[in-house]
């Protein structure tokens, strides 16, 4: 199945792979303006950007989303999109560190995110909702 990449970010190879696309350069602009944030926002803001999010999604024919970025932004995300029908997933992936020796006899530590999969957000319901 398909993945529209709603990260700031440009896909990896390995996620390529896997279904996810880039959506065109005018509407990734747009996805990052969506999900910048310079000042600090209120619950109505991002419930708003989260919905013109999914309605990208929803434009372009796109059943699953890759959502990434501010954790307190990504749940109105998930909920936008379940409302709508459309599944979440987060990128998992698995960090490793490589030294590299350096001309000077300094060493340079670089991080390389190694992509291993998706995890499919899942909407929760608070225990204290559930009755008894």
């Amino acid at each position: 199945m398909k993945i529209l990449n709603l990260t700031q970010h440009v896909a990896t190879f390995e996620q390529r792979k896997q279904g996810v696309e880039e959506p065109s350069e005018s509407t990734k602009k747009e996805i990052k303006k969506l999900l910048t944030f310079d000042i600090l926002p209120s619950s109505q803001e991002m419930q708003l950007r989260a919905q013109y999010l999914i309605e990208i999604a929803q434009k372009n024919n796109y059943r699953k989303v890759l959502v990434g970025g501010a954790p307190f932004f990504c749940k109105y995300i998930d909920f936008a999109a379940f409302e709508k029908g459309i599944t979440v997933v987060y990128a998992f992936s698995k960090r490793e560190s490589v030294d590299t020796k350096l001309e000077d006899g300094s060493v340079r530590k670089t991080m390389v995110f190694k992509h291993l999969g998706f995890i499919e957000a899942e909407i929760f319901v608070p225990f204290s909702m559930l009755g008894d």
